[in-house]
Parts: C-alpha cells; structure tokens; sequence
C-alpha cells in the first residue's frame, strides 16, 4: 500500500485522485480530518483507510513492512504564521519521523519541500545541495523546510529512494479551503467575479513595472505528474525543483484569467504593504535541468493552458479534481 499524508488538502487531494485515474487505490491517506473544510476533496476518492496525523505516527510503525511507498505532501504552508514551535513540530519532527521509519523499513519516500527555501533568491534558483545550508528563508516556514533539508542531505541512513520536491507557486483546483493561502489565479478569479476588476501590487523596485514582478507559476496537475514519476522511476535521490523553469509576469497571469473568464482586462494597482516590503520577491524561476536530466521529459502546461483549464473546468462550479 502507498501512504499519502496531506492527503485532504490541496496538493495531496489532487495525487489521490490522480492515482485513483491510474487505478491505484490501496491508499492510506493521513490528514487531520477534523478540518471539514476540507471534505470535499476527497469525496469520490478511494482508499484503504484514512488515518488522522497524530495517530499515524504509531500506524506507521506498526504497519511499515506493509508500505511501499509514501507521499509526504502534509506540512504547515501559512507563511504568516510566526510561531516557530508550530513549524518545529509538523514540518521539521513529524518528517524526520517519516523519514526514520522509511529508512528503517526500505521504504521510498517524496516529499514536500518548497521554493520559499531560496528567500530572495541571492544564490539563485538552482537545486544544488551545495548552497542548501547558505539559503536564507524570508519566513519560519521557509526556514522549517529549509532546515529539514539540511537535516535529510546529512543522513547516512536513508530510504532506498528519496525526493524532496521543491514546489514554485502551485495553483489549480481543490484549493478552495485554502483562504488566503490559495493561488493568486484563485484570489483574481474571485475578485474578477465579484467586481469585474482586479488590483495587483505595485512594484517598489525601480528595475521592474508595475505587476511585472514575476514567478514561476505550475499547475498542480504538473507538481503530481512528477511525485508520481520519481516514485515510481525512482532517478538519483535528491532535492528536485518543481516549476516550469519558465517564468510569467503577475500581468500575464491576471490578463490570462480575464481571458479564460471572457471578460475584458481591467487592472489597477495598490501600493505593496509596507511590512512586506523588504521581504517581496520579484523574481523566481525554477533551473528545471536537474529533473530533465533525471529523465523526465513529459511537457508542462503553459500558463495559458493552465488558467483555462483551471478556470473553466473548475473555479466556474468550484469542481473537484
């Protein structure tokens, strides 16, 4: 059996599905599943059992000679929050646990790392272990993916086949509980529905226009195609870069949404917020060479694709994937 954890949420929910359109359904999924806002995810899934976190930890242990492989896509993603213990908890000890027991048991392992690690990409965007341990988050999140990281790449005891996927900026369905976590196409779509406009952050340095401030969008069909590649391909273990390795300015992406929406282009902006001012970051972009190298050549959606596929077969009835 496959074990999932984050398996309700965004991410997780969408590679349930995409394994269950696979035909593979002896699945164990492990969420808090107190979360009803999160239900509807999963609502035509099939699976095994679901298991809640704080109960897997002992699940785990017990049932590992059983687990073929698992899917860590569960962590703590609020950037605002600044409680480090929270992030200590969930993201830096509840992975190393899954990582010990994978290691213990022969056990592959793809898990969730992230592009915040790169803070404001002054080593750049490259998956190199090398400059792993010089990287500087802009936030306790960031820093909690970060230091497991450095934890994993120190490990003489490892899985027989690891991953950690550092995702660039996500969107696409099933991220509707998301609140003000979820994807800018999310918010503009909202907005764009509610008002016929949409407003943008200005851009505060000098070398960009306002919303050309660009980032490497993926769609989350992209990010399971590629969990489900390693697991199953199983290339050198290592950190891996999940974006498109093509970057797209905010313009484009809210022009794009207008499109899929067809409605004309009205589009303004407001002064970026001054405490986060310092810490904005106005370009990212996945160096993708390392995956490419692994083998994986399947081609990702553009963003134009993307949008309207999101947008049209799933913001407009708010469908599950």
């Amino acid at each position: 059996m496959i074990v999932v954890t984050g398996a309700a949420g965004f991410i997780g929910s969408v590679l349930v599905s995409k394994l269950n359109k696979e035909g593979i359904i002896d699945l164990v999924l492990v969420d808090d599943f107190t979360k009803k806002e999160k239900a509807a995810n999963l609502e035509s899934a099939l699976f095994l059992a679901k298991i809640e976190r704080d109960i897997f930890i002992d699940w785990f242990q017990k049932n590992a000679a059983e687990v073929k492989g698992v899917y860590h896509i569960g962590a703590r993603t609020d950037t605002t929050e600044f409680d480090t213990a929270i992030f200590d908890k969930l993201n830096v000890a509840y992975t190393k646990f899954i990582w010990n027991v994978c290691s213990e048991n022969a056990i592959p392992l793809v898990y969730a790392s992230s592009a915040a690690t790169y803070g404001l990409g002054e080593y750049g965007y490259k998956d190199d272990h090398d400059i792993v341990e010089k990287l500087k988050p802009l936030n306790p999140y960031g820093d909690s993916k970060n230091d497991f990281d450095i934890w994993a790449l120190k490990q003489e005891k490892q899985p027989p086949f690891w991953a950690g996927l550092k995702f660039f900026n996500v969107y696409g369905p099933n991220e509707y509980h998301k609140g003000r976590m979820a994807s800018v196409i999310f918010h503009a779509y909202k907005q764009i529905k509610d008002t016929g406009k949409m407003k943008l952050f200005a851009s505060h340095n000098p070398d960009y226009k306002d919303g050309e401030q660009i980032r490497d969008f993926i769609y989350v069909k992209d990010v399971v195609s590629v969990c489900q590649w390693l697991m199953e391909n199983k290339p050198q273990s290592a950190l891996y870069n999940l974006g498109t390795g093509t970057a797209r300015t905010f313009l484009d992406l809210v022009k794009n949404t207008f499109s899929a929406m067809d409605k004309k282009a009205d589009i303004s902006f407001i002064p970026t917020p001054e405490d986060i001012r310092d810490k904005y970051q106005y370009f990212t972009e996945a160096d993708m060479s390392k995956l490419i190298n692994a083998g994986y050549h399947q081609p990702f959606y553009t963003l134009e694709e993307g949008v309207k596929d999101y947008v049209s077969n799933y913001l407009v009835n708010e469908e599950i994937y």
